[in-house]
Parts: C-alpha cells; sequence; structure tokens
C-alpha cells in the first residue's frame, strides 16, 4: 500500500509530461462586407481567419462566437463550416451575420465622419469545436480593428 501511494505522484507526474502540449487556435476578422441594409436589419458577410500554432493540424467542424462592435454585441452564432487548418499553418472561411446595428452605427457616426474610414474595434470571442482528438472544444477571445467597406 505504501509503495502504491509512493508511486502515485510519480504516475501522474509522468501523465502530465506526456500530455501533448496544445496552444489555442487564433482567430481575427479579416473582412466585414456589408450584403444588404434595412432600417431594422443588416446583413453582413464576415471573413474569419484561424491561425494554429501547433505543431498537428485541427479539423474544425464549427464555430460558435459572439461579435462586438464598438463596444456593443451586435451578432452571436454559429458557424457549420467544415474545414482543415494546417500545423503551422491558417485558413479562411465565410459567415454572414445577421444584425440591427443600428445603435452601434449611431454610437460611431457620433465619433466623427472619419470614424468609418480609420477603422472600427471589434472583440470576437466564442469556441472552435474539433472533429476529432482529445480536446473537442477550444476557447478564443480576440479584439482587433476593422475597415467597414
Amino acid at each position: 500500500m505504501k509503495i502504491a501511494t509512493a508511486l502515485l505522484p510519480a504516475l501522474i507526474l509522468a501523465g502530465c509530461a506526456l500530455a501533448p502540449h496544445f496552444e489555442t487556435p487564433r482567430l481575427s476578422v479579416v473582412d466585414v462586407q456589408l450584403l444588404s441594409s434595412e432600417l431594422w436589419e443588416q446583413r453582413l458577410k464576415v471573413r474569419l481567419r484561424v491561425q494554429n500554432p501547433n505543431d498537428r493540424e485541427l479539423a474544425v467542424k464549427g464555430v460558435e462566437y459572439t461579435l462586438d462592435i464598438a463596444g456593443q454585441q451586435v451578432a452571436s452564432g454559429v458557424a457549420d463550416a467544415s474545414f482543415v487548418v494546417p500545423a503551422f499553418g491558417e485558413a479562411q472561411f465565410d459567415t454572414n451575420l445577421t444584425t440591427n446595428m443600428a445603435g452601434a452605427l449611431l454610437r460611431l457616426i457620433g465619433r466623427g465622419p472619419d470614424t468609418l474610414s480609420n477603422g472600427v474595434d471589434y472583440h470576437l470571442a466564442g469556441r472552435v469545436s474539433l472533429a476529432n482528438g482529445w480536446m473537442r472544444s477550444v476557447p478564443f477571445d480576440e479584439r482587433g480593428n476593422f475597415k467597414l467597406q
């Protein structure tokens, strides 16, 4: 019994040393295009980039996210985009959003006429669902800036 108790910490440490090291993929907004605009609804096409800092490919089966623009949540949703991000590589995918950005746009316009052309701050958070491997869901939290076209 004493031998088993003494070996338990050594086995736990050995298991930790053999566990694969995994870094969180990075997501960023590449492009935002306004597809259509009504008074209460806007349709946006958002192109996202997934960067994989790991030494093995990631088979992505979907993404769940929230998108804040200029400090205001404008969208949340899921994308069932299936693709593979190569080891130490990147991939891009598109997702369409339907949102009411009236509040965010009014806030941006209130900052001055050059605000939209200079870029808009965003916050993209959520999780990437993986098709295989021991880790099936990877959270992400990214901030950046994009120009609305």
